[in-house]
């Protein structure tokens, strides 16, 4: 856990935010859900307190999306850009930060993989993967 500040946006920069205080639960989740949203094969979150969170600008870019038949999963996005953005869960109870919209290093490290029975059948753990620092060699 942690006690400090970070910020984070969206793709366009126009819709900006920050994490005050704890920044909660570092966590991946292979959840159908996060998957769809995402578009990857996980979702990297922190989940923050309601009262540790603030946005800072271009509240009036933010879309939201819930799903009737979930009990805390809801979406937010920048209607500009598209960029996914921290949520307020159905319940109220934390928000949900993708951690790829952080601007710097949060100074917490995941701890988790949660809802790994539903993880998409072709996830392959990154570090059993070759690895480039750009784009890989032609033929590759």
């Amino acid at each position: 856990m942690s006690d400090q500040r970070v910020e984070g946006s969206c793709l366009c920069g126009k819709v900006t935010y920050e994490i005050r205080g704890n920044l909660g639960i570092f966590q991946y989740c292979h959840c159908s859900r996060c998957r769809k949203f995402t578009g990857s094969a996980f979702a990297s979150n922190l989940l923050v307190a309601p009262g540790d969170f603030q946005w800072l600008s271009g509240q009036s870019y933010l879309g939201r999306f819930e799903l009737e038949a979930a009990k805390h999963f809801a979406t937010t996005f920048c209607k500009h850009c598209g960029s996914s953005l921290p949520w307020l869960t159905q319940s109220g109870k934390a928000v949900v930060v993708p951690a790829g919209t952080l601007d710097g290093d949060p100074g917490i490290r995941p701890v988790q993989n949660i809802y790994c029975a539903s993880k998409a059948r072709w996830f392959e753990e990154p570090s059993e993967l070759p690895k480039y620092d750009e784009l890989p060699p032609k033929g590759r």
